[in-house]
């Protein structure tokens, strides 16, 4: 959008926000991934898993380590990370490669056997889709965007409720923009609208 502060005009002629403009990683990531819907158990769990390491840290550090992340998880298939024991945990906790805190990588298999526990009541992507808002926001600047909602303090209460932890509101609202179940693209993006969730 002309005059907006918060998109530049790549090479390419395309309108990006600026934290996705100059960073080839971050570039692809908003190009490719960011906001498109998630519908598979293992793709679900492990946004749940990196917005829970991102914590605190920058999107481009979890995207960094992303490869290991997925190497040292199994792929995030969660029956794999739901067996994981303190050997595991040990293991993990010596590895450079990814971000070692060791509450979150004891979060992340908690919430591996949470989400195999989900199961038998339709599943984590049943669950986390089922909070989707009625409406998206419009955003025209980053100060538009919020970062949180009626609907990310209701899954983040529910989630909670079955079991999973470093789940808070802020965390599942990243979780909703990440999977497209919000469009916070700014208007004017080439990305706008482009999930199929929101026409």
């Amino acid at each position: 959008m002309a005059g907006n502060p918060d998109l530049i005009i790549g090479e390419d002629g395309l309108a990006r926000p600026v934290w996705a403009a100059k960073d080839p990683l971050l570039r692809e990531y908003y190009d490719t991934e960011w906001g498109l819907p998630v519908r598979d158990e293992a793709g679900m769990f492990e946004r749940v898993a990196l917005e829970a390491f991102q914590a605190g840290l920058s999107w481009r550090t979890v995207l960094a380590k992303r490869p290991a992340f997925r190497e040292v998880f199994k792929d995030f298939e969660p029956d794999r990370v739901a067996a994981f024991g303190e050997s595991d945990v040990a293991r993990l906790m010596r590895d450079p490669r990814i971000i070692r805190n060791r509450q979150k990588i004891a979060a992340t298999i908690n919430n591996a056997q949470a989400t195999v526990a989900l199961r038998e009541d339709g599943g984590l992507v049943k669950l986390v889709w089922s909070f989707t808002p009625e409406r998206t926001p419009e955003p025209v600047t980053f100060a538009e965007v919020p970062t949180v909602s009626d609907e990310s303090k209701a899954l983040s209460r529910e989630l909670k409720r079955r079991g999973f932890v470093f789940v808070g509101p802020t965390t599942m609202f990243a979780l909703m923009e990440a999977i497209g179940m919000v469009d916070t693209h700014l208007m004017g993006s080439h990305r706008r609208g482009t999930s199929g969730v929101w026409t």
